[in-house]
């Protein structure tokens, strides 16, 4: 998918955009802003000039690379609600978020070098954000599985202190959810 208005790509091209992004979420992750757009073509297998057709700058793919993790999240939501109970989907989508969460965390340099560069490539992520967990709640409150009483907003700010306090301890931030998750179901 490239920027809006542009034609769709072609299966080589969009392939290579893949390829690009996956290389650079790594690299940022795993770099921050040290990451260098040759290490990250050559991880992708392709030439530098293949980077600079999809992301002209650093800044462009730096948030091509947020957009595309905050997509692939939110896209989660109702995959997960079709293939399994909404409790479970909901759950699972928590998951999902922390390790979003995460990456985003290891890419906070190359996301400061963005914004210092005057781009907010997180205008629209908390309403995305929430408009992905809002359906999955509603629909494991209409099952009976979880309570009513709690804003959206407040389930994804607690996701977002669960991740931001165990890092990439993922057994700790497992527990944690349970426990969130547990204080949303009904008591007797």
């Amino acid at each position: 998918m490239g920027a809006p208005g542009d034609r769709p790509l072609r299966a080589d091209a969009q392939r290579n955009r893949e390829l690009l992004l996956d290389a650079a979420a790594r690299a940022f992750v795993n770099c921050g802003s040290e990451a260098t757009l040759e290490g990250i073509a050559k991880n992708a297998g392709v030439g530098i000039g293949t980077l600079y057709r999809h992301f002209p700058t650093r800044e462009a793919l730096v948030e091509a690379v947020y957009r595309n993790e905050l997509a692939a999240v939110c896209a989660a939501a109702p995959e997960l609600l079709t293939a399994m109970s909404p409790v479970e989907a909901t759950r699972a989508w928590m998951d999902r978020f922390v390790d979003f969460m995460t990456r985003k965390i290891g890419m906070a340099d190359a996301l400061r070098a963005l914004i210092a560069s005057g781009a907010d490539p997180y205008a629209h992520s908390f309403e995305l954000l929430v408009g992905a967990i809002q359906p999955l709640l509603e629909a494991a409150a209409a099952a009976g599985e979880i309570r009513e009483d709690f804003a959206a907003e407040d389930v994804l700010a607690s996701l977002s202190g669960v991740a931001l306090a165990v890092g990439s301890n993922r057994e700790q931030a497992g527990r944690l959810l349970d426990l969130l998750l547990d204080g949303l179901r009904y008591r007797a």
